[in-house]
This record gives C-alpha cells, sequence and structure tokens, in this order.
C-alpha cells in the first residue's frame, strides 16, 4: 500500500532512503510488491501512489524525461481511476492471480519511478549534469519495465470500457515509442559540454572569462553564494560516497570551479552562505528538539544523540545496533560502563560503526535549514578518495586561482572576510599534497599565525584547523616553525583558546610538527607547551586527549624529555592515561621511553594500580600495545631493582600473561618478556620464585634459543620509532 505523505520534513526524510541507498537502486535491486494486498485495495495503492507522484515537484533537471513521465502518469492514474469507478463495490477477489500479479509489479514499476524522481530532485544542478547519461539511461530502463508490464496485463479479463481500452493502447504506444536518443536533452547536454570547456580552460591555466561563467552557472541554475556552496558540499558528499562509475577528477574539477566562482564572483560574505556551524552552546540554545516552537530551529530527536541530545555530528553504531555520537559513546565507555545506554544490554564489544545512512540524512536536514555540517571523517579510504579527486590538473590550476584569491583576502580583506578565507583555506588545505604547498607557498602561513589572536572565536578556530592541515605536508612544518612566534601562538591557543574545537586542532598541530625529531626539543622548551598538552590530555574531550598523548609520545623520544616531562607534570597525566582505553596504549609507550630517569622509574613503579594497568594492557591490548606496555614493564624492572621487580612478580595472573605475549606477541615484546622473566628470578625472593614452575620453563625454552640467547644481553630496552599515525584531518 502506497505510504501517506508524511506529516513532517522528518518523518519524510526517515521514510526515504538515504542519497547513497536511492543511487544503489536506481541502477538495480529487489523491490517487492505489498503481497498482502490484491484487488480493489491494491488498486487503490496504485492510483494513489501515480497520484502523488503527479502531485510532486517538478525537478528544474531532466526536464525532458520527467515531462515525458508525467504524461505516461497522467493516462496511467486516468486508467486506474476508470478501472476503480467500473469496480464499484467490489473487494480483493475482483481480479484473477494474473491480474493481481500484473498490478503488484505495476507497483514495483510506480515505486521505482517515485526514488528516481526523488533523486532526480535531491540532486545538484551540477551533478544532474555530470550524471546526465546515467540518469536518462534510468528513465529509458523505467519505460522498459512499465511497457512490459503494461504488455502482459490481461486487458481482457479486466472488461475495461472503450474509454480505459483506449488509454491502455496509448499507454503502451508511448512506451514503445521513444527511441534511446529521445532520452538526451541536447539543452542539458550542452551546458555540460561547457562546463567542461571552462575546466579544459583551467588544464592550460587560462582562467575562463568571468561573464562566461557567470552566464554558464546562471543557465545552470547556479546564481548566488548560497546556491554555489549548495553544490559544492553536494558534490563532496558524492565523492565520499565513492560510487563506482564516478568519474572522481572530473567532479574534483568541477568542485574547483565552483569554488573558484564562488570567491570570483559571489559574494562570499553572504551571511545565509557562509553560515557555520555554532558552537556547542549556540546549537544548545537554537537547536533544543525539545524546548523551541520553531521547527526550524528544532533538532528531531532521531537526529540528537541519546547521551548528549545534541545534534549527531559523527554518528555510530554499537554492538546493539543504538546509534549515538562518536565522542558521546567513548566518553560513556570510558567511564567504566559496559552497557548500552539506551537498552540496558551489556556491549558485545567497544566496536563502533560509522552510521553514513543517518549522517546522510543529517546532512540533508542541515542543508534544509542553512547550517554547515563537518563530519569528522576517520576513514583513511574516503581522505585519500578526496585527494583522488583534487588531482586533475584542472582541479589544482582551480584550486591555486581561489587560493590566490584566499590569501589577498586573509591580507587585504575586511575582519569579516579574514574568518571566511580561513575557513576555505581550512578546507582547501584539508586533501592533497599540492594544495597544502602552494597555500604555503602563497604566503599564507604568516597570515593565518594573527589570526590565532583574533578574539573572533571562528577566526582563531579555522586558522588554528588551517595551519594544522597545513602542516601535514612536511615541508611547511619548517615553514611554521621558522614563522616568528608561531609556535607560541599555537600553544597560547592551546591554553586559551575560544573553542574546544581550537584547542584540539592547536594539540594536533603540536603532534604534527613533534613528529620531526628537530622540533621536539623547541617544542619542550615552548614555555606552556607540556604543561598545556598534560592538561588536555587529563581534561580534554576523547579527541583531544589522543592528540595530546600523540604528542607527548614524539616528545618523549627525545633524549632530553625525561626532566621537562616530569617537572610539567606530563608523567603524571601519562600515568593516570593508562586506565583510559582510548590513550592507554600511547601512555604506555611514553612512559616506557621516559623511563631512564630513576625518579620517573619509582614514581611509575611504586604505584600497583599503574603495574596492573599494564598487564591488562598486555592482555587485551593491540599487538603494538602489549609491546608498548611489556616495554613499560620491562624498563620498570631493570631500572628500578629487586624491590621493583618483586613488585611485579607479585601482580595474579602474571605467569598467563607473559606466556601468551611470548607465543603471540611482537619480536620486541617476545624478547622483553622473557628478560622480565629472568629479572624477576634474579630478585632471589620468595615472591619471584612463587611465579612457579610455568614461568622458569618458558624462560628456559625461550633462553634455549640462539637468537632469544642474545636477548639476554639486551642493553638499552628502548622502543622502535613509533608507528606513523596519520594526523586526523578536521
Amino acid at each position: 500500500m502506497a505510504a501517506a505523505p508524511a506529516s513532517s520534513p522528518v518523518e519524510f526524510l526517515l521514510r526515504r532512503p538515504s542519497p547513497r541507498q536511492r543511487r544503489r537502486l536506481l541502477l538495480a535491486g529487489a523491490f517487492f510488491a505489498p503481497t498482502g494486498l490484491s484487488g480493489a485495495p491494491l488498486l487503490r495503492a496504485l492510483a494513489s501512489l501515480a497520484a502523488d507522484l503527479l502531485a510532486g515537484p517538478r525537478p528544474p533537471s531532466q526536464r525532458r524525461n520527467l515531462d515525458a513521465l508525467t504524461r505516461r502518469l497522467a493516462l496511467l492514474s486516468a486508467l486506474l481511476d476508470s478501472l476503480l469507478l467500473a469496480l464499484g463495490g467490489e473487494g480483493e477477489g475482483a481480479f484473477s492471480d494474473a491480474t493481481n500479479i500484473c498490478f503488484r509489479e505495476l507497483y514495483v514499476v510506480l515505486f521505482r519511478a517515485d526514488l528516481l524522481v526523488s533523486y532526480v530532485a535531491s540532486a545538484g544542478r551540477a551533478w544532474a549534469l555530470l550524471r546526465g547519461a546515467h540518469l536518462a539511461a534510468s528513465f529509458r530502463d523505467l519505460d522498459a519495465e512499465l511497457a512490459v508490464v503494461l504488455d502482459v496485463l490481461p486487458a481482457a479479463s479486466l472488461r475495461l470500457s472503450w474509454d480505459a481500452a483506449e488509454l491502455l493502447d496509448l499507454l503502451r504506444a508511448l512506451c514503445r515509442r521513444r527511441a534511446p536518443g529521445q532520452y538526451h536533452d541536447p539543452a542539458e547536454a550542452a551546458l555540460r559540454d561547457r562546463l567542461l570547456a571552462a575546466l579544459r580552460h583551467f588544464e592550460l591555466g587560462q582562467p575562463p572569462d568571468h561573464s562566461k561563467l557567470e552566464s554558464l552557472f546562471a543557465q545552470i541554475g547556479i546564481s548566488d553564494a548560497a546556491s554555489c556552496r549548495a553544490e559544492i558540499e553536494y558534490l563532496e558528499e558524492q565523492i565520499l560516497s565513492q560510487e563506482e562509475d564516478t568519474d572522481l577528477p572530473l567532479v574534483g574539477g568541477v568542485v574547483a570551479l565552483l569554488r573558484y566562482c564562488l570567491f570570483s564572483f559571489f559574494d562570499p560574505g553572504n551571511t545565509k552562505a557562509s553560515r557555520v556551524w555554532p558552537s556547542a552552546g549556540d546549537r544548545q540554545r537554537l537547536l533544543s528538539w525539545s524546548s523551541s516552537d520553531d521547527s526550524s530551529f528544532s533538532v528531531p530527536k532521531e537526529f540528537s544523540c541519546p547521551i548528549s541530545l545534541d545534534l549527531m555530528r559523527d554518528p555510530v553504531v554499537v554492538s546493539t545496533g543504538q546509534t549515538y555520537d562518536r565522542p558521546s559513546i567513548i566518553q560513556w565507555i570510558e567511564e567504566g560502563h559496559s552497557t548500552c545506554p539506551n537498552s540496558g544490554q551489556a556491549l558485545a564489544d567497544n566496536r563502533l560503526v560509522p552510521n553514513r545512512a543517518l549522517r546522510s540524512l543529517i546532512l540533508q536536514w542541515c542543508g534544509v535549514h542553512g547550517f554547515q555540517y563537518d563530519s569528522p571523517e576517520s576513514n583513511e579510504g574516503m581522505i585519500e578518495c578526496v585527494a583522488a579527486s583534487c588531482s586533475s590538473k584542472a582541479a589544482i590550476e582551480a584550486n591555486k586561482a581561489t587560493a590566490r584569491i584566499l590569501v589577498r583576502m586573509l591580507m587585504e580583506g575586511s575582519d569579516s572576510e579574514k574568518p571566511v578565507a580561513a575557513r576555505e583555506i581550512r578546507l582547501l588545505a584539508k586533501t592533497g599534497k599540492k594544495n597544502r604547498a602552494f597555500i604555503a607557498e602563497l604566503g599564507a602561513i604568516p597570515l593565518l599565525c594573527r589570526l590565532l589572536l583574533s578574539s573572533d572565536w571562528m577566526a582563531q578556530e579555522n586558522a588554528v584547523t588551517a595551519l594544522l592541515n597545513l602542516s601535514i605536508y612536511e615541508p611547511n612544518k619548517m615553514r611554521i616553525m621558522e614563522q616568528e612566534g608561531c609556535l607560541r601562538l599555537i600553544v597560547s591557543v592551546l591554553k586559551n583558546g575560544w573553542t574546544m574545537e581550537a584547542k584540539e586542532n592547536a594539540a594536533a598541530t603540536l603532534f604534527s610538527l613533534s613528529v620531526v625529531h628537530d622540533y621536539k626539543k623547541k617544542i619542550m622548551n615552548e614555555p606552556g607547551a607540556v604543561e598545556e598538552l598534560a592538561s588536555m590530555l587529563t581534561r580534554g574531550t576523547p579527541r583531544g586527549k589522543k592528540d595530546a598523548v600523540m604528542a607527548l609520545f614524539n616528545l618523549s623520544t627525545h633524549p632530553e624529555s625525561s626532566s621537562r616531562m616530569l617537572e610539567s607534570s606530563a608523567v603524571v597525566a601519562l600515568i593516570e592515561s593508562l586506565r583510559n582505553d582510548t590513550v592507554s596504549e600511547e601512555a604506555a609507550g611514553a612512559l616506557a621511553l621516559l623511563m631512564k630517569q630513576p625518579t620517573i622509574v619509582h614514581l611509575v613503579g611504586s604505584s600497583e594500580t599503574v603495574i596492573t594497568s599494564l598487564v591488562r594492557l598486555m592482555r587485551r591490548g593491540t599487538p603494538k600495545g602489549k609491546e608498548n606496555a611489556v616495554s613499560a614493564l620491562y624498563e620498570i624492572c631493570r631500572r628500578g631493582g629487586s624491590t621493583l621487580a618483586q613488585r611485579v612478580a607479585k601482580i595474579p595472573g602474571l605467569n598467563t600473561v607473559i606466556q601468551n605475549i611470548t607465543l603471540t606477541g611482537t619480536k620486541r615484546a617476545k624478547k622483553k618478556a622473557s628478560l622480565i622473566v629472568k629479572m624477576c628470578q634474579r630478585s632471589q625472593m620468595p615472591s619471584a620464585l612463587a611465579l612457579g614452575s610455568t614461568l622458569t620453563v618458558v624462560d628456559h625454552s625461550l633462553v634455549g634459543n640462539s637468537t632469544l640467547r642474545r636477548a639476554a644481553s639486551f642493553g638499552s630496552g628502548e622502543l622502535s620509532n613509533p608507528v606513523s599515525i596519520s594526523v586526523p584531518v578536521p
């Protein structure tokens, strides 16, 4: 039975598939007819679905095919009304089984038509042009399916009136009449050719004439900054969806062209177009779904996190099937909860699966209400996908031209224009080595540094995030570190930033810069840098803690880091973080590196809680986490003397954990596990002997191996260089 019209925009969005789902359904897929309906009820459902399609808005794209579909639907609707009128009071037994099957198949065809029209209506204008051939083929397939159903419909058994029979014959003829070439609109093809010609101009290093570009986009339907931004966001969403037959370089080139046009002849400062995502406090005031009477400023409960009651930016599904915002559920788990907040069921594991269908619906809702929805994308495959879309020569040249405009805005623009320029540079620098290179070469870094002092929260947040994104490109690290006062300003944002996101991204920037060995000491010597990273690790959000611990890990690899880490309370913060599963692995690694100083060894080893946490990490961590925990425990035994070795030997279950490490751990972890056994035995205390024969047997079997005999003389016990970890790009 055809669904009734949704009572609200939210119900409408939830009823329909996400854009990505609709795209898949257009090409292929099984659809099931309403098997519980037959006779008159089935006919009424068909008539209702056809009427809804006719009454719906006509999208501006694919007008030729939509007009043709409308004519067919009008005839079909009239035919169905005629049949219903002829049936009178007859019910479900009005038709034969064969007729009911045909009408059910007709329902499937109309449902596919509804999906196709909805997809075209929701598609961006530029996307519809680029996918014109694909959409035309979908309309052609739809006509073919409709023709097949009408051909096999047993008209004789329907006792059609003369008028109804005429309608059926005309409908059959219309479905068969169109030649394949008639599905392609010459006007839309001409617009697509002009769009591609503009890209070719950029490939040749010759930006197209502004007046011609304006005229082109006006004909496409992009006439102001708001519509231009909407097109950019829509195309970027399609890039992230990674549809198999999408020409990523072409779509990326069009995105770059649109961004160039946005700043060349549209007004990027337009408040409606440049409206950015409000701060958490503003969201609570403006978008509280429970208290606002204005639905345009009310977050639907379906889009709100059950924990924070705020709009979800990164919705994820837990093992029970419930959806939460990633930071909220991570914090819930970190606080020691092992149940689902909504259902109360036990969580089978801590895996979080991105809910991309819901994220797409939230994106649509934000687009309708004019909000910028910047959802974190942690999937490296998606980052690579976006980078691939920026790789064409046309995209690179268009982005260069845009960057020149943006840097000029940073230099000469008004106070209201500079935050907009910083935001666009931030977005432009998200992906692509070449983008990051030429933005820095144009002189953006000194100008962004000035904005770190801004009293405008948006300017500061976008500036520090832009610096973070630029720092991913190795030569830009040197530019940032050599820029006078830049490091001091980044630390200042980490300490006193206007927003939590600004502080988090300042920590992430220090993490990115600390990858270079030569900069580690300079960062440690910067007043407040290590202290604020320690503070972020203790009191920050899950994302902030992750960036802070990685920065401290990198700094800990410097041979002169121990005393600085101790005096700044970073060691205490790292010790406390061993209880936090999100950052415990990096914290253990950093502590292992820092325990060259006796004071730190005794500070770490004197706590049974610390040793227990390390053993727990050896039991449950990733291979790298286990290795870091073994390394930390090894340093405690090696540098802490027999007293601390005895403390380690007393930990319940240590023998089982050691056995598992020697069997399944990394090569380095196995070596250090065997050495821990030897040091516990050499402590010559009853507690060490109480470990029993199991450890002794394991130790003898290991030392019997020539490779591990050499490990017995292993001296420094240092960790290997930290694994390269991608900096999260906001």
